[in-house]
């Protein structure tokens, strides 16, 4: 089991290497990563999950390993996904493959399947969030002049479920995200 393990580890490592395909349809030449996008992910379904009362601990887990697959299909954007017939197959059976010999393997399979269906307010949450940080990244790439990003920012409202996750997107919405002048005050020695 260690090997198998240490095996996984050295695979979920290429998330850093994996770019966010649909900012290049944009414009943005270097993308974040996927483990850009899954580690502040999780910092946002946190704060969801304090916001709206929700088990903390539930779903953490699987919000880190909701994209793992990526590792071995990529980030296959919206609009090729359109066209993969078997996007979501092929998906499912690359991490039925690298969860295979981990400990509790198919808990954590059946926790992420769960996480596609949104029947929970965790779930709807860890969805929220993930929505949410693209909202937060596709803004900060408008901001910079990839314009086509703000389609991204306004299709997020929709899918929306959480009131806290609708109130942070409407706050995201009013601010000037890439400005940090409140961090810049001059203080007294």
């Amino acid at each position: 089991m260690i090997e198998k393990i240490v095996k996984f580890i050295s695979e979920a490592q290429f998330l850093k290497s994996k770019k966010r395909e649909w900012r290049r349809l944009a414009g943005v030449e270097h993308p974040e990563s996927v483990a850009d996008h899954v580690c502040c992910t999780a910092q946002i379904w946190y704060i969801l999950a304090k916001m709206e009362w929700a088990d903390v601990g539930k779903v953490v887990s699987m919000l880190i390993w909701h994209d793992i697959g990526e590792t071995r299909i990529g980030d296959i954007d919206k609009l090729w996904a359109r066209y993969l017939l078997e996007k979501d197959s092929a998906e499912k059976n690359a991490v039925k493959e690298q969860f295979e010999g981990l400990p509790r393997a198919d808990e954590m399979m059946k926790e992420l399947e769960e996480y596609k269906k949104r029947e929970t307010l965790e779930w709807s949450i860890a969805k929220d969030a993930d929505y949410l940080e693209c909202a937060f990244q596709a803004k900060k790439y408008y901001q910079i002049g990839h314009i086509s990003t703000k389609n991204w920012i306004e299709n997020v409202w929709v899918a929306l479920k959480t009131e806290s996750a609708k109130k942070l997107r409407e706050q995201m919405c009013k601010d000037d995200t890439m400005r940090w002048e409140w961090l810049k005050k001059i203080t007294k020695d």
